[in-house]
């Protein structure tokens, strides 16, 4: 009787447990440090990666070596003067009546220049011209305005405009004017400061005959532009020096 009752409390047992689907399996060591790594993985937020940062080398440009000059210059040349009053002028002579109507004539003379280009494409000069050796004598100062125009690194054109007293006495028609005179010509750089690879004290050297040094010029100029006077035109030729 005894017996019967263990069996009945055994199989009781039994059922019991397997109605609750309960299984006993073992745990590895493995598994449990993967569920710890995982659940340390989600708490905690990713550490971030260190990368070096790049340093960017700094490379300072040499400075280049300064050519001073500056926009002062000054010229001594020839010049060649044609004086033609073949013009119907109310004004005084000294030569006898006959020759008043027709009558040219020819002179030399020396002629000075000093001037200041602001830059490359103005200027101002003063000029004086007189006669030398010659029957007529003629006297010439003006102060122009001076346009210019750089025809690459040693060549300038230049135009000239402004006003002049002009006087011409002797065996010339005696004239006393003071009027607008204009005219134009060329500079040539002569120097052996040609254009480098430096810093110019001023933007424009370099170019158009503007570097210190020597240099050559040719110019023409309308010394009297004045309908009631005779023609004097001068043609000039000398020696330039830009400081």
């Amino acid at each position: 009787m005894k017996n019967i009752h263990l069996s009945i409390l055994a199989l009781f047992i039994l059922g019991n447990l397997s109605y609750a689907g309960g299984e006993f399996t073992e745990v590895t060591s493995y598994e449990t440090e993967d569920e710890n790594l995982a659940i340390k993985a989600y708490e905690e937020p990713p550490t971030p990666i260190y990368t070096e940062p790049k340093i960017k080398k700094i490379v300072k440009a040499t400075p280049k070596k300064i050519a001073s000059s500056n926009g002062f210059y000054t010229a001594l040349g020839i010049s060649g003067i044609r004086y033609d009053q073949a013009c119907d002028c109310s004004v005084s002579s000294s030569l006898p009546s006959e020759n008043n109507s027709l009558s040219k004539k020819n002179a030399s003379a020396i002629m000075g220049r000093i001037g200041y280009d602001f830059n490359q494409y103005i200027g101002i000069e003063a000029r004086v011209i007189k006669t030398i050796v010659s029957d007529a004598k003629i006297d010439h100062i003006g102060l122009f305005i001076k346009p210019m125009i750089p025809i690459g690194d040693v060549t300038n054109i230049y135009a000239l405009i402004g006003v002049a007293k002009t006087s011409a006495s002797g065996h010339a028609q005696e004239i006393e004017a003071e009027s607008l005179a204009l005219g134009g010509g060329f500079e040539f750089d002569l120097s052996t400061d040609s254009v480098k690879d430096v810093r110019y004290s001023r933007d424009f050297d370099g170019m158009g005959d503007q570097e210190k040094g020597v240099g050559l010029f040719i110019d023409y100029e309308r010394l009297v532009a004045r309908e009631d006077t005779p023609d004097l035109d001068s043609v000039s030729v000398g020696v330039t020096y830009d400081f």
